[in-house]
């Protein structure tokens, strides 16, 4: 392990970037995040899922109505690994289902720590999405119901309707491309909240 410095000069990495990859079970989100980490220059994939799937006992399914505080927890938790790791010039690609309802969260560290947040939803059509999740491995969420409740939980998102990718027609190459055009142009650039108000 190498010993710390106190050269200023070595220590100091310019900031990376957070860009959030969601979008509702069987979108892709992780696939895609992993093409992207090995494509982006100092990059790392964050999985989202593995910061419920640290909770040993008490965890509660996260899509469940009494799953609010403990998804508040585990968001505000991952929101801050994530910044962390930008802030020592790495470029994060957090993929979870992060919807709208939580993005307040990552814009407040993201402004904090002065550090770009880019927000990008997957959103295959229904069908897509029923059928790509129930091909997944049994750790993942393959029940019907619930994907189909969170993918209305991703349609008609308002302001953020500029973010979204259709990939029901998309391979996840094709994806991995359309993402990266996207933030090279700054397509899915959040802007901090005292610009947008």
């Amino acid at each position: 392990m190498n010993q710390p410095t106190t050269d200023a000069a070595t220590s100091a990495a310019p900031p990376g970037r957070v860009i959030i990859l969601t979008g509702p079970p069987g979108a892709g989100k992780s696939t895609v995040a992993r093409l992207l980490a090995a494509r982006l220059s100092s990059s790392l994939h964050l999985h989202g899922d593995d910061f419920w799937d640290f909770i040993k006992k008490g965890a509660i399914a996260p899509y469940l109505p009494q799953a609010q505080r403990q998804n508040e927890t585990v968001i505000n938790v991952l929101a801050h690994a994530a910044f962390g790791y930008a802030a020592g010039g790495y470029q994060v690609i957090c993929d979870g289902i992060i919807g709208p309802w939580f993005v307040d969260v990552f814009r407040a560290v993201s402004e904090t720590r002065g550090v770009e947040l880019h927000y990008i939803v997957l959103r295959p059509d229904q069908n897509t999405t029923l059928r790509r999740a129930a091909s997944r491995s049994n750790e993942a969420l393959t029940e019907p119901e619930p994907i189909r409740a969170l993918h209305q939980q991703f349609t008609d998102i308002d302001v953020f309707e500029g973010h979204v990718l259709d990939t029901t027609h998309l391979t996840p190459e094709a994806t991995g491309d359309s993402v990266l055009h996207g933030l090279d142009e700054g397509a899915f650039l959040l802007e901090p909240r005292f610009l947008t108000q």
